[in-house]
């Protein structure tokens, strides 16, 4: 089996060379697509300075499953990998890789994060939803049978977060199995954090409701999820305006950004399901744009 090994990445240089290095060391047959943009740090030089990448494309838009989608449609591997530039394999992944799709249409493994304390890692997660049981990946380390990726037209382009949970309702709304591969590990290093980081809960919400809504249509179950989410959010924010941490004002906007992002994301969602009825529930995937790259550049 070929498998293509796809990169996304943003101003990242430093931390993609050492993913690049993790696949040439642990991974040497792959064939190796990084997806650029538009970074403004050198990435590009460097990459092409490398022999150990088959493929450059460069893109003007900042949407993680746009990059995504840009760099599967350049792989010819039989199976597609998908990997955050900030992650770097470990050994034994190429073998777990191939290993779990021999028994699975999908296959992911565990982040090990590298902490001040030691080194945390991961389980694998699962929920039941509307009767549907849903295995999520872990969009920085995922695999998929090439055949599987084409069916359901790749990820959807509207979302700017949570595109690889999206997939994973899609995975199980077809039939498509995922496995868990406890060998299939990636490490990220202290410095992938970077801090703090403000979030945007408008577009948490946003995402949130577009996928349920999109993938099981308006329903009480839906809307218990988003109210259960809502909440533990809510508590989770006002402890910080307890601690000092954030200000009464602040908790208050986010709730209102938290609000409008449901209802917009909701009503987006019934849409797009009027527009791709098919379970594969995509109507913003890889065959809804000719082309993403802006340049590509090919040393097979």
């Amino acid at each position: 089996m070929k498998l293509s090994v796809v990169i996304p990445t943003l101003n990242d240089r430093e931390r993609l060379v050492r993913s690049l290095d993790a696949l040439g060391e642990h991974a040497p047959a792959v064939e190796c697509i990084v997806v650029n943009g538009p970074s403004t740090d050198g990435t590009t030089g460097m990459i092409r300075d490398r022999d150990d990448v088959a493929t450059l494309v460069e893109l003007a838009d900042r949407n993680l499953n746009v990059a995504r989608n840009a760099g599967a449609t350049r792989a010819t591997g039989d199976a597609i990998a998908f990997l955050s530039s900030n992650r770097a394999i470990e050994p034994g992944w190429y073998e777990a890789v191939l290993e779990g799709l021999e028994t699975a249409d999908a296959v992911t493994g565990p982040t090990h994060r590298e902490l001040h304390t030691g080194l945390a890692s991961e389980a694998v997660e699962s929920r039941s939803i509307a009767g549907r049981e849903v295995t999520y990946i872990n969009g920085s380390n995922a695999a998929f049978h090439r055949d599987v990726l084409t069916d359901l037209d790749g990820f959807d382009e509207y979302l700017q977060t949570g595109g690889a949970r999206d997939l994973s309702h899609r995975l199980a709304a077809n039939g498509y199995t995922v496995g868990w591969a406890g060998k299939m590990c990636v490490r990220r290093g202290l410095e992938a954090d970077g801090g703090r980081h403000e979030r945007d809960w408008g577009w948490k919400y946003r995402a949130l409701s577009y996928r349920l809504v999109k993938n099981y249509g308006v329903r009480p179950t839906v809307a218990r999820r988003m109210f259960s989410h809502g909440v533990s959010d809510a508590v989770g924010t006002l402890r910080d305006v307890a601690r000092g941490e954030a200000t009464p004002s602040s908790w208050v906007g986010n709730g209102r950004d938290v609000l409008r992002g449901m209802g917009r994301g909701a009503t987006d969602a019934v849409f797009a399901r009027r527009k791709d009825n098919h379970d594969r529930r995509n109507p913003n995937g890889i065959s809804a744009r000719a082309d993403r790259a802006v340049e590509v550049y090919t040393w097979r």
